[in-house]
């Protein structure tokens, strides 16, 4: 049973990805130096996802549409990724983005925080 469960969300999700590559629109215009700027930042920055995680796939969508190349970080069973999600984290929830700053690092998990974030960061 947890094998059909499984097998119907991998699906699921995996036509949700789909759609969501097709209609994704476009990106945020900027400036060459300014996107270089951006890029720098987003050095310090890497989401913990699952490809077909419809959470995740929110996420990544508002991260195409700002123009956002974050680095990310399959949490899959058998991961390395996993492991260090569940210990810098503290749980393996995705999505989950991992902030570095000059006072340490920052765990933000919730799709709607991490967007909210990245546009009031990037936007």
């Amino acid at each position: 049973m947890k094998l059909l469960i499984n097998l119907i969300r991998n699906l699921l999700g995996g036509i949700i990805a789909a759609i969501d590559f097709i209609t994704r629109g476009s990106k945020l215009k900027r400036t060459v130096e300014a996107q270089k700027q951006v890029e720098a930042e987003l050095k310090k920055i890497s989401l913990f996802q699952f490809f077909a995680c419809p959470f995740c796939i929110k996420t990544r969508r508002a991260m195409y549409k700002m123009n956002l190349p974050v680095v990310k970080r399959n949490a899959s069973q058998g991961s390395p990724f996993r492991e260090e999600l569940l210990q810098g984290g503290g749980k393996v929830q995705t999505p989950c983005l991992r902030v570095e700053s000059d006072s340490g690092v920052e765990w933000l998990y919730e799709s709607s925080a991490i967007i909210s974030y990245l546009e009031k960061r990037f936007v």
